[in-house]
């Protein structure tokens, strides 16, 4: 027995965070019964969501997406807008591990794979992302100091791992900075910035632990390979 969550990611229809609201707003049927949130149930089980029944898959995928800007990071949008999954060319139903913000572009996951995807997403499984970003300031030493020793959001420190200043116009009164951070909250660079009263003018995830965006034009992906997802799992050995 398993908990529900569990179970509809390792179908491949979604995250277990997702799953998770899925059964709050109560769309998670089990054998005809409305499931709650940490159900154990087994692993064949007849589960449904919006009346579709959910079926599991042994092909697991796993892709790396150059999201381009103006692209949501979900399976689907009510608005119609474009979504990651649509750039992607497969006949499993996957979806992102995380997200990027709609005006944010750079590396993002894709997969069916639910363990895979919560390992990626877990708070103790600290990933290394790296950032570029543009900013309407011409930092001081002031600046990159407190950036380097860490910013409090929400009541909770932000560790910057590496942080350089990449280019700074004076005239124009912007920068373009890196840092790289393991924190997966939401708006989370944004929200460093706007700590310190800075706004954030273009934003690009560029790395993921030792995975990059090297020969990926905005809106490409491809494949990860079996070396890469086994590399990915043993970072949390390390």
């Amino acid at each position: 027995m398993e908990k529900i969550q569990k179970i509809i990611a390792n179908r491949g229809y979604t995250s277990r965070r997702k799953a998770e609201e899925l059964i709050m707003q109560g769309k998670v049927y089990v054998d005809g019964k409305k499931a709650s949130i940490g159900d154990r149930i087994d692993e064949n089980a007849n589960i449904s969501i919006d009346g579709k029944e959910i079926v599991g898959t042994n092909n697991k995928v796993y892709f790396l997406l150059n999201k381009p800007r103006g692209v949501v990071s979900t399976v689907s949008d009510e608005k119609g807008r474009k979504t990651v999954v649509d750039f992607i060319d497969t006949d499993e139903r996957i979806y992102p591990v995380g997200r990027l913000d709609y005006d944010t572009t750079g590396l993002i996951i894709l997969t069916n794979d639910g363990d895979f995807a919560n390992m990626l997403m877990h708070p103790s499984y600290e990933i290394e992302k790296t950032y570029v970003a543009k900013i309407n300031k011409v930092l001081d030493k002031d600046d990159i100091n407190k950036l380097k020793k860490g910013i409090v959001i929400d009541n909770r420190k932000v560790d910057i791992k590496r942080f350089k200043v990449r280019k700074k116009d004076v005239e124009k009164n912007t920068s373009i900075v890196e840092l790289t951070i393991v924190e997966g909250r939401n708006h989370i660079v944004k929200k460093i910035f706007e700590n310190m009263r800075i706004d954030v003018i273009k934003l690009s995830r560029v790395s993921y632990a030792f995975l990059t965006l090297d020969g990926l034009k905005s809106g490409e992906y491809r494949k990860l390979s079996i070396k890469e997802i086994k590399k990915l799992y043993a970072l949390k050995k390390c």
